[in-house]
């Protein structure tokens, strides 16, 4: 304070108006440019996702999904032993629904496999995730028959 004190008062006004402009230099590098430059980027991501809904819109309807042949509990747990989930646990809950639970895996594979399930014909009507410890997932995936 004594450095303060030692300054004339125009001495004084001079340096509280410089401090006053640095801060609202700062303000404006610090606060206000990122979030306009987050605004920008998130104005074009919105853009593109427009583009592309529009774009497979234009494409027309997606074709349905072939009928699955046999009981969704069979083709469950046939296809989770060859993708690699030997420990996969399949409820049946009738003919055209069953649910599997698996305790650890790889998420590629396990969305890989999910993505052919509905290429097999079968629809995921609830799937949950959970991330362990190690880098996999805990998944609970309820599948149906596609319908007719």
């Amino acid at each position: 304070m004594s450095w303060w004190a030692l300054r004339s008062a125009r001495e004084r006004t001079l340096l509280a108006t410089m401090a006053a402009l640095l801060a609202l230099v700062l303000v404006w590098l610090a606060i206000v440019r990122p979030l306009a430059d987050s605004l920008d980027a998130a104005k074009a991501r919105l853009d593109a996702a427009a583009l592309a809904l529009g774009e497979a819109k234009a494409r027309g309807p997606a074709t349905a999904p072939p009928m699955a042949s046999g009981p969704v509990d069979a083709i469950a747990a046939r296809t989770a032993a060859e993708a690699g989930f030997p420990g996969a646990r399949v409820i049946s809950q009738g003919p055209g629904r069953a649910t599997i639970i698996l305790d650890a895996a790889r998420p590629q594979a396990l969305f890989g496999w999910v993505a052919e399930m509905e290429r097999r014909g079968l629809v995921v009507d609830r799937l949950r995730a959970q991330a362990n410890a190690d880098r996999t997932l805990s998944a609970e995936i309820v599948l149906q028959a596609g319908r007719r």
